[in-house]
């Protein structure tokens, strides 16, 4: 695997996936097209998206205009989804895909992850589509009796079928890498976590890493991308990593934002990385990650900040405690 520190990851399958992409969660339906649009403009070629932001109609409606106008061939794009947690029976993934090709109006995704490693209840299409935790607001979340392997052996499927050229996982802990890895025809190319200096997770990436699974981390910004939907714990006291004052005092050391810090912090780890912004100034600062380095002594001073601080809790709206220990 190719290091981070430069502008792409070779997967254990051969594919080269950008270090840097743009994440499309939270990203309103009204905007998202022209906002995928733009970022191609800007030189993204990476898409990090999900049935479950139930955006991807409008999203591929900005793959397309991109494609159409000739920024791009689809070839010169690394699009990501993942496979939402009510598909895992092995009968219902590949119409998940298929809905999500069809929303895309695209013939195969790059990446295919399961988004987490809990099985709900089977929601049709025609029921509610995206189907979120419950099919009711702060309703019941219906679990479903369905292993892993069985999704696991379906996601394979759709390797050798053409569908989606790479597979992963995303939101899995350590102990189910491992067991996934004893049935596993079809290693995952990725794993996909929060990642931040509050939960810098060293354990976790080493062990993905040594195993060939190319780590990327969403949510890079920490307690940003969780304070408008009050998901920061209030009894933690926490200081924005934005502006935190040793985020602060590296970011006029080394010339760059601290936004660019911290995105640097995790390529420098050999991850890539998905942050997203509506201001074309930001989306290019947060692709300027290569003229730069961190010294050694920085690297450990971000690191420092560690706190174990998961804000994409279940447990919190979803009343699934997955990382209970």
């Amino acid at each position: 695997m190719s290091s981070a520190a430069s502008p792409f990851i070779t997967l254990n399958t051969g594919a080269k996936m950008p270090t840097v992409g743009m994440g499309l969660w939270k990203i309103s339906n009204s905007t998202v097209a022209d906002q995928v649009y733009q970022a191609i403009k800007l030189g993204y070629r990476l898409f990090d998206g999900a049935c479950d932001y139930g955006n991807e109609t409008e999203a591929g409606k900005g793959i397309s205009r991109a494609i159409s106008d000739g920024l791009v061939t689809r070839q010169d794009l690394f699009i990501t989804s993942k496979l939402w947690c009510t598909y895992h029976k092995r009968e219902h993934v590949k119409p998940a895909l298929q809905r999500t090709l069809s929303d895309l109006k695209l013939d195969y995704v790059d990446l295919y992850l399961v988004h987490f490693p809990i099985a709900l209840e089977y929601v049709p299409f025609d029921k509610k589509y995206p189907p979120e935790w419950s099919l009711e607001k702060n309703g019941p979340v219906v679990q479903a009796n369905v292993p892993y392997r069985e999704t696991w052996e379906a996601m394979e499927e759709l390797v050798t079928e053409g569908l989606a050229k790479n597979i992963g996982i995303s939101n899995m802990s350590g102990a189910m890498i491992y067991d996934l890895l004893t049935y596993a025809r079809v290693r995952p190319a990725v794993l996909q976590i929060e990642m931040h200096p509050y939960l810098v997770r060293k354990e976790l990436v080493d062990l993905a890493h040594s195993e060939g699974i190319a780590v990327t981390a969403f949510s890079s910004f920490g307690d940003a991308s969780y304070l408008e939907i009050d998901m920061v714990p209030k009894d933690q006291q926490i200081v924005p990593l934005l502006k935190h004052d040793v985020v602060g005092r590296i970011s006029k050391r080394v010339g760059k934002t601290p936004a660019q810090v911290l995105l640097r912090w995790a390529v420098q780890r050999g991850c890539a990385v998905i942050p997203k912004s509506s201001n074309p100034e930001r989306l290019l600062e947060n692709k300027d990650l290569f003229g730069f380095e961190l010294s050694s002594e920085d690297m450990e001073d971000i690191s420092g900040l560690d706190r174990k601080l998961i804000f994409n809790n279940p447990a919190i709206y979803a009343k699934r405690a997955i990382w209970a220990s």
